[in-house]
């Protein structure tokens, strides 16, 4: 099953797109709750409510989406350091070969 926010957001496979809506929806709560609390105005703490919605939504859609970005990037990274290790064991080009062999020199 999947659920479509505003006709196009497929929630279930968009990454960030659930917790978004979700925290969104509680920092909707809570400024709207909070500004009904402080001024008694229920058309004013609505609006308020609906702008923390957007607020809390789109703040931590771009938290999660950099986080993601920047846990792609360094698994990129072991997955190619992994790769180079398996190439270059046992070479000439192997760096951990040529500082057991420098240490042995000078010894």
């Amino acid at each position: 099953q999947s659920f479509k926010l505003l006709g196009f957001l497929d929630v279930k496979s968009v990454p960030c797109a659930r917790e978004s809506v979700l925290y969104g929806s509680v920092g909707s709560l809570v400024v709207g709750l909070g500004h009904f609390l402080a001024t008694s105005r229920v058309r004013r703490s609505c609006d308020f409510a609906v702008g923390g919605f957007i607020c809390t939504m789109l703040g931590y859609w771009f938290y999660c989406r950099y986080n993601l970005a920047q846990h792609r990037i360094r698994q990129r990274m072991l997955k190619e350091g992994m790769r180079n290790k398996i190439l270059f064991e046992g070479s000439s080009l192997d760096p951990e070969r040529k500082q057991t062999g420098n240490e042995s020199s000078d010894s």
